[in-house]
């Protein structure tokens, strides 16, 4: 059975839907063991032990490519070995799986961080300031918009195939009005999403650890998230 360390955070949530759209059902072929990262759990040495970045989530597979146990740490990474795996959601041709890469690193490289740090200076931050907030609003609607427009020749992000490109990126469009996005500004992009989440596997992802996350306001989460905690030697 495959043990996986996470969180109900977006890239929580990417490797949760990854595991349910492949077939692998909870329970069954994987556990979850929750790392709750507001009490400073990915601090914990056996947790720096598969995930030395301290982020979550993280994943134990004990039958890896060659028979053997392998950890891996990094969504990203995950879900291509998710994908290696089953077969499933990653097109076999160069051509096609490039395509798909492509935006898979989009996510990883401009999604996921840039809407972190709206999410982060719109609603975490202990003061609001002012050009932090515009900085990161504009680039959220930024990428909103270049998705939008990706989806005016493609039923889905990269093609029109369902693939880990979807997966990566659906999470992290879960939080749109902390990011100050309008959806009537992304008509196609928004009926993406709907797509996305009204499927079953999706909707079994986001729920997996779901009523353990509370919101954020005592300091002990703040400074295991964005404080000194989050900073110290290890």
């Amino acid at each position: 059975m495959i043990d996986v360390y996470s969180w109900p955070t977006p890239n929580g949530h990417k490797v949760h839907i990854m595991l349910e759209e492949c077939g692998l059902r909870l329970g069954r072929d994987w556990r979850v063991h929750a790392v709750n990262i507001g009490l400073g759990d990915q601090f914990q040495p056996e947790f720096l032990k598969i995930s030395p970045n301290n982020k979550i989530p993280a994943l134990v597979d004990p039958v890896g490519p060659d028979g053997k146990p392998i950890s891996l740490f990094e969504s990203g990474a995950i879900l291509l070995y998710l994908a290696a795996k089953t077969g499933k959601l990653l097109p076999r041709t160069d051509r096609q799986k490039f395509e798909v890469l492509q935006w898979l690193m989009f996510q990883m490289g401009g999604v996921g961080p840039m809407l972190g740090q709206a999410h982060h200076f719109r609603i975490y931050a202990p003061e609001k300031i002012g050009y932090a907030v515009d900085r990161y609003t504009n680039e959220a609607r930024r990428l909103y918009g270049v998705m939008d427009k990706q989806l005016s020749g493609h039923k889905f992000i990269a093609g029109n195939q369902y693939t880990v490109a979807d997966i990566a990126i659906f999470p992290w469009l879960r939080s749109w009005q902390n990011q100050g996005i309008d959806w009537a500004d992304y008509p196609r992009l928004k009926d993406w999403f709907d797509r996305i989440a009204a499927r079953p596997a999706v909707q079994r992802g986001v729920a997996v650890l779901a009523d353990a996350r509370k919101p954020l306001t005592d300091e002990r989460a703040r400074e295991a998230l964005f404080g000194k905690d989050q900073y110290k030697k290890r």
